[in-house]
């Protein structure tokens, strides 16, 4: 089983090479796919002597994912984001899960820093996620390539195109959870504010299951979610590997996968407006 990994980008110099160097470490096995959104920092350029291949499109975080994934020559593909850190033995813990054939991918549990704010909103996340029955990238979402495929990848939207693709991904066979934990950088929650922002993404959330558009959905998340420069946030640049060791060993320690195998009818997923 050869385990492809996604990372999308935009303007990320501080922080790819450290977290490239991380999935070195702790994915040796896996081939590595940089998808850069015509970064304007030299991401790209800093990216490349520690990835198997960089591609380059317009700043589109789905788009891009997209791309990744034709580029990728792996039958199993795990998309994750620039600003984490993934649990030890952790291709192992894909391949076991995926070993299952009525599988058809999964994802991480996620874990933020120590502080006790940081583990309401952790727990939050989780449950609501059950309850509401859906996943963000956040959580390092992977698949089989012929689910990928079969789905028609991420949709190409302003908004939740990591949601679409999970609640999607659900309709071609059961979908994991490991109790493994992917450690988050805290630090869209350190420019936003911890509590506002847990509210923004239950609220978001909340609306899009009622079938609020996404463009409706898109103008809130930018009141709520960013700062005001040039509508987009603007995060200091610490790097997330490295934190939270202590906890994380602990984690590997403990995990086992947890009950939580989710499971809907395979069929085909309904077209959605590119916007």
């Amino acid at each position: 089983m050869q385990v492809s990994i996604i990372v999308p980008v935009y303007n990320e110099a501080p922080l790819i090479r450290p977290f490239l160097q991380h999935l070195r470490e702790r994915a040796p096995e896996a081939e590595i796919i940089v998808a850069d959104g015509k970064s304007s920092d030299g991401t790209a350029d800093l990216a490349a002597g520690l990835c198997n291949q960089v591609v380059t499109t317009e700043p589109n975080r789905a788009a891009q994912m997209n791309l990744g994934a034709r580029a990728a020559t792996g039958d199993v593909l795990w998309f994750l984001h620039v600003d984490v850190e993934v649990p030890q033995e952790c291709l192992r813990e894909i391949e076991r899960i995926l070993a299952d054939r009525s599988v058809a991918g999964g994802f991480f549990r996620i874990r933020l820093p120590p502080a006790p704010v940081y583990r309401l909103t952790d727990s939050f996340a989780h449950y609501a996620g059950i309850l509401l029955r859906m996943r963000c990238g956040d959580h390092g979402i992977f698949c089989r390539r012929s689910a990928f495929t079969q789905i028609g990848g991420f949709p190409e939207v302003q908004l939740m195109e990591d949601v679409e693709f999970f609640r999607r991904l659900r309709r071609c066979g059961r979908v994991a959870h490991s109790g493994k934990r992917i450690v988050v950088s805290p630090r869209r929650y350190e420019t936003i504010g911890s509590a506002r922002l847990t509210f923004a993404y239950g609220l978001i959330a909340t609306l899009y299951t009622l079938g609020v558009p996404l463009s409706v959905l898109a103008r809130i998340y930018q009141r709520t979610c960013c700062v005001a420069q040039d509508g987009a946030i603007s995060p200091p640049a610490k790097p997330v590997v490295g934190w939270c060791m202590r906890a994380q060993q602990h984690e590997d320690n403990s995990a086992n996968i947890e009950a939580g195998h989710e499971q809907e009818k395979c069929s085909s997923p309904q077209p959605t407006e590119n916007k």
